[in-house]
């Protein structure tokens, strides 16, 4: 039996659909690992900044990919030039994708966001992130928040980065009923804002982070993945990863199917000290099936 062009091109687009609905099938069933991670370098604050390009080094070793940097006290490129860093990150197989910094500074003053829109730009990052801004006492606080955050996220936009918000617990508490973290995703221009799912705070705040990806996975570009326990009075407290109660395999698989591009492990806490910890964090990782 002859097969035409038009009937071999309908019959291949068929099967190179159904192996691709296979493949789908195969990886929700039996999982697949985040090859790609990447660690935010607040979590060795202890020793990072005395030897940054030593302690860089030997997380690439361990096989983290990606990097985050925080501003410390030598800025968020510890000391080197922009150039410097990129060529150094080239060197041993790591980008540094983005950077907490000082928010309340470059929102106070236009010269000091340049400054650092330049800086992250030449380093090669591609996002620069509020971490933190603290509970808001009321919604109009909240609406502050948001339109300094298109504010900003304006600027970055058109210096070529993105700009983003890392969550703690305290927008995920509810206030008169309502999430202000759900505020601000419903409030910030998402061609200005997008966010940064830190799954322990969300999760600690007694939010379901599946659920909360569901319903926003499209506004979150990255995640911080880190473990926790509570104590007995209620208090959190860190643990390594899979020592804690997230449920990782089903909170990354979701992150996975609602596009999440970058998955960041951060401790702060240690039970041994905290290189120890982020090594064991990338062996639970090598492991993770989602």
């Amino acid at each position: 039996m002859q097969t035409n062009r038009r009937d071999f091109l309908k019959q291949a687009g068929l099967l190179s659909a159904g192996t691709l609905t296979l493949g789908s099938v195969l990886t929700d069933a039996l999982g697949a690992s985040v090859k790609t991670y990447g660690l935010q370098l607040y979590s060795v604050r202890d020793v990072l900044p005395t030897d940054s390009k030593g302690v860089m080094t030997k997380l690439a070793q361990m096989g983290y990919k990606q990097f985050e940097s925080y501003q410390g006290s030598n800025g968020f490129l510890w000391g080197l030039e922009p150039a410097a860093m990129r060529s150094f990150l080239n060197g041993i197989g790591v980008k540094m994708v983005s950077t907490h910094f000082d928010f309340k500074a470059a929102s106070e003053n236009a010269d000091t966001l340049q400054k650092y829109i330049e800086m992250a730009n030449g380093a090669g990052l591609s996002y620069l992130l509020c971490p933190y801004i603290g509970a808001q006492k009321t919604w109009d606080d909240w609406k502050r928040v948001a339109d300094s955050f298109n504010r900003v996220g304006e600027v970055v936009r058109n210096g070529g980065l993105k700009f983003g918000y890392h969550n703690h617990d305290y927008s995920f508490r509810p206030m008169d009923g309502k999430l202000p973290q759900e505020y601000l995703l419903t409030h910030c221009d998402p061609i200005n804002v997008m966010f940064e799912l830190d799954m322990c705070w969300i999760e600690a705040a007694g939010q379901s982070a599946v659920d909360h990806l569901k319903q926003f996975g499209n506004r979150y570009e990255l995640c911080h993945i880190k473990d926790y326990k509570k104590e007995a009075d209620g208090k959190v407290v860190q643990q390594d990863l899979g020592q804690g109660i997230v449920n990782y395999q089903a909170i990354l698989k979701q992150a996975r199917k609602s596009g999440m591009k970058h998955f960041l492990i951060e401790q702060e806490q240690y039970p041994i000290s905290s290189m120890v910890s982020v090594k064991d964090n990338a062996d639970y990782m090598k492991k993770l099936k989602v």
